[in-house]
């Protein structure tokens, strides 16, 4: 087509009329504290489109199992490009989906405890669940997850749903880890203590915060919120003796994005300081990948787990419907 020698008047009226170029979209499906305006996802939102001159599109669920119930749900039709908040507990269910594509990245900078190699999935950060109470409510923490289980007490705790929440499952497999074959009478003990069972973390948190409840589960890291924001010690994770059980969290690209360039940046990108520094102080976890410079000196003053408890993926998929019709069994009478 030859060029035309357009009057300034018409050049900038065709200028207004015709649509600015469509930016790519990158679609990733997360979960709601992620993406609240308090958490990473805003800040990883506006990094990674500098990065890449693209739009990414947050979309959000309550929590990690329920994102692997929404993929499961929409199956091959998934607008998601990318799932992130999937975790270690999770992966080999994730996986027999066939909805998730390898990842084809280099993972050297991904470093958590006790080591983690998958085509799949990639993790962005680690944690260990830990029970926070109020210490101006509490006077006397429990030290063990049996001493909180079994004495009787007017202390009560608000706990997350297992079938919907990673933190709730995570809760799951530690009083398995601890108790075994008698779980289901330990969940019968620990039952007069819960005051309610949320279906995400955040909710949970939100009642515990605002006074409903004076412990909660979440995690070792949560105290490093209350003292680097708020600057109060008030809130503490209790230290247990049987030790405290991991979550890695991760992310992969689904089968729609295989070929898709746009997410292998994204992964890329988020093994990386961009990315990576914005997880110890809004997600309130430790960073899985490359950060630009060290944590704050209060990361290091946190509860350590005496020993890290922890489930092979394929022996929690082999189970996990089987110990949740038990926890479900003795919850709901």
């Amino acid at each position: 087509m030859r060029a035309m020698n357009l009057t300034p008047a018409i050049a900038l009226a065709l200028a207004t009329a015709m649509p600015a170029a469509a930016q790519e979209t990158l679609t990733v499906y997360t979960y709601e504290s992620f993406t609240s305006e308090w958490g990473p996802g805003p800040l990883i939102e506006e990094a990674f489109e500098a990065d890449c001159g693209c739009d990414l599109e947050l979309i959000s669920v309550a929590d990690g199992v329920a994102l692997l119930n929404r993929l499961r749900l929409e199956g091959e039709n998934t607008e998601a490009d990318i799932v992130l908040g999937l975790d270690n507990n999770l992966i080999h269910d994730a996986r027999e989906t066939g909805l998730f594509a390898p990842h084809g990245i280099d993972t050297s900078n991904i470093d958590v405890p006790g080591g983690f190699e998958d085509d799949i999935f990639v993790p962005f950060d680690y944690g260990y669940f830990a029970f926070v109470y109020d210490t101006q409510a509490v006077e006397t923490p429990p030290e063990s997850l049996k001493e909180l289980v079994e004495t009787e007490s007017d202390l009560k705790i608000a706990i997350q749903d297992p079938r919907t929440s990673t933190p709730g499952l995570g809760l799951l497999l530690w009083m398995k880890a601890v108790y075994g074959d008698k779980a289901p009478d330990a969940w019968s003990k620990l039952q007069d203590k819960v005051l309610t069972v949320t279906p995400g973390w955040s909710e949970a948190y939100g009642l515990f915060t605002t006074g409903e409840v004076p412990m909660v589960l979440s995690y070792t890291t949560s105290p490093a919120y209350h003292r680097i924001s708020e600057g109060t010690e008030r809130y503490r994770a209790a230290s247990f003796s049987e030790g405290h059980y991991l979550q890695v969290e991760v992310a992969a690209r689904t089968v729609r994005a295989q070929g898709n360039e746009l997410a292998s940046r994204f992964l890329s990108f988020m093994t990386g300081p961009g990315f990576q520094d914005a997880i110890p102080e809004t997600n309130w976890m430790f960073p899985a990948g490359q950060t630009s410079g060290s944590l704050n000196p209060v990361f290091d003053d946190l509860v350590e787990p005496s020993e890290t408890l922890l489930f092979p993926p394929q022996e929690i998929a082999e189970n996990r419907e089987a110990w949740v019709d038990e926890w479900l069994s003795v919850m709901s009478r």
